[in-house]
């Protein structure tokens, strides 16, 4: 069995973003912090996301060289969409022409595509109930499975009680408004905290568990 942990960026106040979506203040440029969360990136054997996270990162990490891009684009993936493999298309489309690109360079191992960038064109489609979907992919064995979100998405899992440790990157910013994702609890929910870090910018990892 393997687990499912939520990781997430929020605010002082609990929002992932501002109403309108803006979030910059996450890009704060600690090093520290960045590292941290590379590191939980690569503790994970499976990625998973809504579709509107996949498909924006699906078009940025294939050709991104940037430090997050070696987990997200070797890792495998699974995306939660009632599209069914039509959410797969677009990125086959883009991750094929990227690919002939690189090809009529007549270099394969240089050109704008990251190695392991096909991998999200070959990603599990879950377009089951959610809660169906998400124990048949915990009682595969492995490391665990990282959720990326989107709002929406990680509202549904804390919802329904499949999140089985938050890892929560706090921000010294209190946004007044913005988008919750524990909005939707049935009832309180106690957590219990097992670790807390502080990072030099003054950001704070804290990871919970159900209590």
């Amino acid at each position: 069995m393997r687990e499912l942990i939520l990781g997430m960026s929020v605010s002082l106040d609990g929002f992932v973003s501002g109403p309108d979506g803006d979030a910059k203040w996450i890009f704060s440029g600690d090093q520290e912090a960045i590292a941290w969360k590379v590191e939980n990136a690569w503790n994970a054997s499976l990625h998973i996301m809504g579709s509107r996270s996949f498909q924006h990162m699906a078009s940025f990490f294939p050709t991104s060289t940037g430090v997050f891009s070696p987990p997200m684009n070797q890792i495998p993936k699974a995306v939660f969409s009632k599209q069914g493999p039509a959410v797969l298309k677009a990125v086959a489309a883009t991750i094929n022409e990227l690919r002939d690109t690189r090809v009529q360079a007549g270099d394969k191992q240089t050109g704008p595509l990251q190695p392991g960038a096909e991998s999200w064109a070959e990603a599990y489609v879950a377009s089951g109930d959610l809660a169906d979907e998400i124990t048949k992919l915990k009682g595969m064995e492995g490391k665990p499975m990282f959720a990326h979100g989107g709002a929406a998405f990680a509202r549904s899992l804390i919802a329904q009680n499949l999140v089985d440790e938050y890892v929560l990157l706090v921000y010294p910013i209190a946004l007044g408004k913005g988008v919750p994702i524990f909005s939707d609890l049935p009832a309180p929910r106690p957590l219990k905290l097992v670790s807390s870090r502080t990072f030099p910018l003054g950001s704070v990892a804290q990871i919970y568990r159900p209590a």
